[in-house]
């Protein structure tokens, strides 16, 4: 079982995963000391899609594009993420700002996610892809098993359902903030039932921020 001991030890350069495991807030807060995982965070981001896209293709060559998008989008989101940065400790080794840990950074489910991807990006950097995809494997790839013996269906479509059960309008998702650069931009979406703002997500694609902002909704009004 690979924890932050065992992926300390699997890096050849320790300032990647160092610099893999800090936030903008702690660069703010240190200048000059180095930059944050945004841009790790980009690169993971990619590489977890290609390994994981590629993986369920070989596994299920009958299944059609539909089956395949939502195993995938039940894999990479940002809950299941999340987890798998707590299964690893990581949370304890972000280096973070004050403000950012007192507020609960450590515990933050968008931070947590952002984290582990910008390990996976450091982890093809140090190590290439042939490693990245066993580590992919050993700590996402083996909740396929779990993930299709459920229905599969993505936070987007859990709240319409959720919304719809109680006579209530489907869900409107609203960008109301793009930061960052146009190669490694972050977008805030609200979604908003009925002329109200039930939650804000963010994210680095306009999906994925919607995605999050409908799993917060689901948590803060349903548990689900």
């Amino acid at each position: 079982m690979t924890n932050i001991k065992t992926l300390k030890k699997l890096f050849k350069n320790q300032a990647l995963l160092k610099t893999a495991l800090t936030h903008k807030s702690w660069v703010n807060e240190h200048k000059n000391q180095r930059e944050s995982n945004e841009r790790l965070e980009f690169l993971g981001d990619a590489v977890l899609e290609f390994v994981v896209s590629k993986a369920i293709f070989d596994r299920f060559p009958d299944k059609e594009e539909g089956f395949l998008t939502t195993l995938r989008a039940n894999l990479v989101n940002t809950s299941n993420l999340s987890q798998v940065a707590q299964r690893l400790e990581l949370g304890k080794e972000m280096f973070l700002s004050k403000g950012e840990e007192e507020g609960g950074g450590r515990q933050n489910p968008s931070l947590l996610a952002d984290t582990i991807e910008a390990v996976i990006g450091a982890l093809y950097l140090d190590q290439g892809l042939e490693t990245v995809s066993q580590f992919i494997d050993e700590n996402l790839l083996k909740e396929i098993p779990k993930k299709i013996s459920q229905p599969l269906k993505d936070a987007k479509s859990r709240l319409q359902e959720y919304v719809q059960a109680r006579g209530l309008p489907a869900p409107y998702y609203k960008v109301v903030k793009e930061s960052g650069p146009d190669h490694a931009k972050t977008f805030e979406v609200e979604v908003i039932i009925d002329g109200q703002v039930w939650a804000k997500g963010k994210g680095k694609s306009k999906n994925k921020a919607s995605q999050m902002a409908a799993e917060k909704a689901l948590a803060d009004k349903s548990g689900l």
